[in-house]
């Protein structure tokens, strides 16, 4: 049986509240007040029968996760009103959705069903894993320690990338000179310090604003099947992300650039591969020239570029690295490995906690049963729904056997390393 994840904590908690027999989903059918919502479709009954219950708003201008008491209902000629206190900001409109929870005899909070669900997804963190991958890092021959991605709390396997289908945009072995450098940029070919065969490097001095710092004119290339561009750069002080873009055009000097590519924030005086993906691969299919810019006006800074080429993410071919030749550090946070990966991208795979919700919107990231299953027993076991209590404790232990049984499946990779 497979395993379905991806429900929303409102759908869970409808489920859950199926279950039980507590929830009805309603839609307004005409206008009320700040005060009143009106149904035509609610089950027929006598006045006050959903005196008690909860309504949860869930969508309309009052979609803010609102939560009212039902003081008293009435039905007339087929519509149910139900007046609901503390009043609201807007009167409630046509189409306004929302859920409305019992039972009559004894309501249950819907906060309290989303602290079950929390509670049934905190009860099998450690076992249960929302699965990770992450090519964040890449390898130089020479680092043996690498800080792992943040959304990682263990690691199953790595990967080191052996092919992929690329093309070179420019090596950057030559100077970006496709234009005259703007003042205060001195731009020059770095044969000491590079990647690749060549670095174009860049001194901007400190009266430098912003735009663009160089570009170079390049024989026409069509991208337009390629999904990346990466490449190698390097600050000589500190950035944040966005403070430099790569550009890409069909016209010279990157004057209306097709894409511009964001390079993410810089350590110090230290090379950093990048991969940003293309965002209109289709368009680019004459581009002839290829330009750094400055997009925020910073200090005064040397850059360094090199080896920007565009790939079919796709089309890797990527080797599982042995076991032997890698472990973590949960301390600090690493994966170190024997012997320094060689210059090639590095994928981890693994996994990290499951998310505890927060909101409405939150995906669930493990198995929608297991939590529904799970949420449904406590709030059994929390409420006397029925007034058979045998009944209501066979019904719990239903849903607890449906929850051990979705649980079964709920395993962590074979010789997962922690991270943290």
């Amino acid at each position: 049986m497979p395993v379905i994840v991806g429900r929303t904590r409102r759908q869970l908690r409808a489920a859950v509240l199926y279950n039980i027999g507590a929830i009805f989903e309603g839609t307004a059918s005409a206008t009320g007040t700040t005060g009143t919502i009106v149904d035509n479709k609610l089950a027929l009954g006598s006045t006050d029968d959903h005196k008690g219950k909860y309504v949860w708003f869930t969508s309309g201008t009052n979609n803010a996760n609102l939560i009212r008491v039902v003081t008293s209902s009435s039905v007339t000629s087929f519509v149910t009103t139900l007046t609901f206190y503390p009043v609201i900001t807007d009167a409630t409109a046509a189409a306004d959705t929302y859920q409305l929870i019992g039972p009559k005899a004894n309501p249950i909070h819907p906060d309290i069903v989303n602290g079950f669900i929390n509670q049934a997804i905190i009860e099998v963190t450690g076992l249960a894993f929302d699965p990770e991958e992450s090519v964040a890092l890449h390898g130089d021959g020479k680092q043996k320690r690498f800080d792992v991605p943040s959304e990682f709390k263990m690691i199953s396997d790595v990967y080191t990338r052996q092919s992929v289908d690329s093309v070179v945009i420019h090596s950057a072995a030559s100077a970006w000179d496709e234009a005259s450098a703007p003042s205060n940029v001195t731009r020059a070919v770095d044969t000491k310090d590079y990647r690749g065969s060549g670095a174009n490097k860049f001194t901007i001095a400190g009266g430098f604003t912003t735009g663009l710092v160089s570009s170079k004119a390049i024989t026409s290339l069509d991208l337009s099947g390629y999904d990346y561009v990466e490449f190698w750069i390097k600050s000589s002080t500190t950035t944040v992300s966005g403070d430099f873009t790569l550009l890409l055009d069909d016209t010279a000097a990157c004057v209306s650039a097709l894409e511009t590519l964001t390079v993410p924030a810089l350590t110090a005086d230290t090379w950093t591969f990048v991969r940003v993906a293309l965002g209109n691969p289709e368009l680019d299919t004459a581009i002839i020239s290829v330009g750094l810019n400055a997009a925020n006006n910073i200090a005064a800074n040397v850059i360094w570029i090199s080896d920007v080429r565009a790939v079919r993410d796709d089309s890797a071919v990527w080797v599982r690295m042995d076991r032997a030749n890698w472990r973590t550090d949960e301390e600090a946070r690493d994966v170190v490995f024997t012997f320094a990966p060689s210059d090639r991208l590095i994928k981890l795979v693994g996994g990290d906690n499951p998310l505890v919700f927060s909101a409405d919107a939150d995906v669930c990231e493990i198995d929608d049963q297991y939590v529904i299953a799970r949420a449904t027993e406590l709030t059994l076991l929390s409420k006397g729904f029925s007034g058979d209590p045998d009944a209501m404790r066979a019904l719990a232990g239903f849903w607890h056997a449906a929850a051990e049984k979705a649980k079964g499946t709920l395993m962590m990779p074979m010789g997962a390393r922690a991270v943290s």
